[in-house]
């Protein structure tokens, strides 16, 4: 995708500037540390768990991920802020400590992989009442917490609109991949980002070795700081249930579950040679925001084994529930797309909800207003991605048929 002139030539003065020694935008733990200190005038980030990943995500951010003079900007600008976050939101915690005995019961999950549509289920299911989802506004900027009165009317929501519609400008063809918006729901990788552990950074960033720390790494911290979050948004805005998504949770459901026990799981499926060709698409687009080193072939071989691993991590997680544990619900995509509200009443129903009429007909308004498609149609093949269908088959063959997966 190519990115406007202002914006090729801004790299490539960076470029110019880069090879006869003048200092780049620092990516340094440290000066970003200090940075957050001194924007927020407070020095307590809370727990210390999340300085390892920083400090991994930094270094492949430098080594491995070929960032332009704008993705060293963007990547500068995005911890800053989630540094920044994290400072205000310890620093809330710990004036209003009853902040911690907010409850959280029986949390719905949506977890799949990507490209499932894990995104329309979650935005369908956010137009009920009764549910809570993280807006995108709140997760972005979540200080001050946000207030029930002036939910619809915070003036950050202007603010991180007109931060989306930058995005647009960068890549106009992104919003017919994923949508985005203020007043959208945000998933779960956008939370955990806060500890700079979230799967949300080698989908926009090429960072190996980030990632395979990752992949090893204890997530329940993470975890721990997820509901600490959910607890600081639902402070003065509370509702039922929180209604949450990410296929980010595929590799980490033990943590998931340990930190949530009564967590209702809803796993999305669907042909998995549609998703791979519709994810390396996306991955493609988003890295080349910030990089000058897409290699449309590498993404799609690195992300195919990660999809299977996902699968086989959760699989093996859903193989030894605890005893008393709610069984997940499995949806399968087609289905969902030729019923969307039955499908809901279906989850609903194995979780023992109610779907009220008032839900159901703002969930069809929700529909009839973002109908698919509708701002343009999202091409992508196998072959862009450098895969042969012959081998993907039978790489997720057993997941295939464990789950009853359809070929389209």
């Amino acid at each position: 995708m190519a990115m406007p002139v202002g914006v090729r030539a801004l790299n490539a003065l960076g470029g110019v500037l880069r090879r006869v020694g003048v200092p780049q935008m620092s990516l340094d733990e440290e000066t970003l540390l200090d940075r957050a200190r001194r924007a927020t005038r407070l020095s307590d980030f809370g727990d210390e768990w999340f300085r390892t990943p920083l400090r991994r995500l930094l270094d492949s951010f430098e080594r491995e991920a070929g960032l332009t003079a704008l993705g060293r900007i963007i990547a500068h600008a995005d911890v800053a802020r989630l540094l920044e976050n994290r400072l205000r939101m310890t620093d809330v915690r710990a004036r209003h400590p009853e902040i911690g005995a907010q409850a959280i019961r029986r949390p719905l999950f949506v977890v799949g992989l990507p490209r499932t549509g894990t995104s329309i289920l979650h935005e369908l299911l956010a137009q009920d009442p009764q549910s809570r989802v993280p807006m995108s506004w709140e997760v972005m900027y979540p200080y001050p917490p946000p207030e029930r009165a002036t939910y619809t009317s915070d003036p950050r929501i202007a603010q991180v609109d007109t931060h989306l519609g930058g995005v647009d400008r960068l890549m106009p063809g992104f919003k017919q991949m994923h949508p985005m918006g203020a007043e959208l729901p945000q998933e779960c990788v956008a939370i955990t980002a806060h500890d700079f552990a979230s799967m949300l950074f080698s989908t926009t960033h090429d960072v190996p070795s980030y990632q395979a720390w990752l992949d090893a790494a204890d997530l329940r911290p993470v975890y721990a700081s997820h509901r600490r979050q959910l607890q600081y948004l639902q402070w003065h805005c509370p509702s039922q249930r929180w209604v949450l998504k990410s296929p980010g949770h595929l590799w980490a459901l033990d943590a998931l579950l340990a930190e949530y026990p009564d967590a209702c799981i809803v796993q999305t499926h669907r042909d998995p040679l549609k998703v791979i060709a519709s994810l390396a698409s996306l991955v493609a687009t988003l890295r080349s925001m910030s990089s000058h080193r897409i290699d449309r072939r590498a993404i799609g071989l690195e992300w195919t084994e990660r999809l299977v691993d996902g699968l086989t991590r959760a699989t093996r997680v859903r193989d030894h529930l605890p005893a008393g544990t709610t069984p997940p619900f499995d949806m399968q995509f087609g289905e969902f797309l030729r019923d969307e509200i039955g499908m809901v009443r279906r989850i609903y129903a194995h979780f023992g909800w109610t779907l009220s009429d008032d839900a159901a007909e703002r969930m069809r308004r929700f529909l009839a207003a973002n109908p698919k498609d509708k701002h343009g149609a999202h091409r992508y093949t196998l072959a862009d991605a450098g895969l042969r269908a012959g081998t993907e088959r039978a790489r997720y063959a057993s997941y295939s048929e464990r789950f009853g997966v359809d070929s389209e």
